[in-house]
């Protein structure tokens, strides 16, 4: 079960703590628990590493595909084997420290063997780009029935398809897919984020993220970017020392760096906001003391009609003369049309608001058996009222009506009204 965060964000550990322990002259095991340390502080979700025996993943002349000038290693079996040191008992430890901390815990398989023995370990798979179209492995691992994460860099949208479906076919939908660029760093030029919503248009039943090859910088905007083109999980390479050598450190975030990210993911959730158009509280003063009013050019007594020739800014006024006749016979003109806050009622009488609740079923003609509302609404021009109270319907109203209609309600008996 994942943490259920947003976006969830995934401390991609690797292998990089082999080159820690190296550099500090520590076991891989106690540089590993600095790293699930470093990503706690963070903010970070999920604590992320790799399991492997390099003599099963690779030929012993597979070429590097990596900055040779960052890591001098030159085939992919002479680098993975001094990252395979660990065997299931290590990753049970690194399991059981992870989720001390708070953090999930996966990490990704790259042979069967370390799919069976992480099985009961990890919260979720997590299945590198390389074996996207290792479709048995998917398939495989897919039927243990946890939730996957698939990685599709390299890779054509057919491909990506295909493995959706294989996944599928075992009865397994808990799957997210993560744009990726296969390129170590990635230049900026080449992260095409919009990669992310031509994923979540072209599978919408699917959750897509994002794993990010881009070197951070200050800003850390790339993730928020891919953020706000609808990223739900966010993975990228984690490092305590960017100054490393390895394969993996030189376009690794460190802590500081996932802060920062993390960080601009809540200041974009703040800055959305909920997309409900509606009067906002801090807007009540200025939408009361700066948007125009109706002034009368003369002097006039109660019950007299108020005529176009007798305001100023009459041009938006309506062509009968009047002043919004309608509206100005209403408590709450605008109850069914919009929801309402308790900004809207804090300058309304206990009887106003009595009223005001009424005048919502009143709209639809329901009569009224006490005889005072009767006769109030019986005086508005726009009240016919045709329906007997046993015969009115609930489902007559709106569902912006029954809203306010609680809101009025919550609103009097917080004010001790009811």
């Amino acid at each position: 079960m994942m943490r259920n965060s947003k976006p969830y964000v995934i401390a991609e550990m690797g292998v990089n703590f082999y080159d820690t322990a190296k550099a500090l002259n520590i076991s891989p095991m106690e540089a590993a628990k600095l790293y699930i340390d470093g990503a706690a502080e963070a903010g970070c979700d999920c604590a992320k590493f790799q399991s492997y025996k390099a003599d099963t993943i690779v030929s012993k002349n597979s070429p590097a595909y990596w900055d040779l000038s960052k890591e001098p290693t030159k085939t992919q079996h002479e680098l993975f084997q001094k990252h395979d040191g660990f065997n299931a008992d290590d990753y049970k430890e690194l399991c059981d420290y992870t989720h001390m901390k708070g953090l999930d815990f996966t990490s990704t398989p790259f042979d069967y063997a370390s799919a069976d023995y992480l099985e009961e370990m990890v919260d979720f798979y997590k299945i590198s780009s390389s074996d996207l179209s290792n479709l048995p492995f998917i398939k495989y691992i897919a039927q243990k029935g946890k939730g996957m994460i698939v990685s599709v860099g390299a890779s054509y949208l057919s491909e990506v398809d295909e493995a959706i479906r294989v996944m599928k076919e075992v009865g397994n939908n808990d799957i997210t897919i993560l744009h990726c660029v296969l390129s170590y760093p990635t230049d900026p030029k080449d992260a095409n984020l919009r990669i992310i919503e031509t994923l979540k248009k072209d599978f919408p039943d699917i959750k897509v993220g994002f794993s990010d090859h881009v070197a951070p910088d200050e800003t850390m905007m790339t993730l928020a970017t891919a953020y706000l083109l609808g990223a739900e999980v966010i993975e990228k390479h984690f490092t305590l020392d960017k100054t490393l050598k390895g394969n993996d450190h030189y376009h690794a975030g460190d802590p500081e760096d996932f802060k920062k990210a993390i960080s601009n993911f809540k200041w974009i959730d703040e800055i959305l906001g909920s997309g409900i158009k509606t009067v906002l509280e801090c807007e009540r003063v200025p939408r009361r003391e700066a948007r125009r009013s109706l002034v009368l050019t003369r002097n006039m007594k109660m019950g007299e009609v108020i005529n176009k020739e007798d305001t100023t800014g009459n041009e938006d006024m309506g062509t009968d003369g009047a002043v919004g006749e309608e509206d100005a016979e209403y408590i709450l003109p605008e109850s069914a049309s919009r929801l309402l806050t308790e900004a809207d009622l804090a300058n309304l009488t206990q009887e106003d608001l009595r009223i005001a609740r009424n005048e919502i079923y009143a709209r639809h003609g329901r009569k009224f058996l006490d005889e005072g509302l009767q006769e109030y609404f019986n005086g508005k021009s726009w009240y016919n009222g045709t329906i007997e109270p046993d015969d009115f319907k609930e489902d007559m109203l709106s569902e912006i009506e029954r809203t306010n209609e609680d809101t009025i309600v919550n609103y009097e008996t917080k004010m001790g009204y009811r």
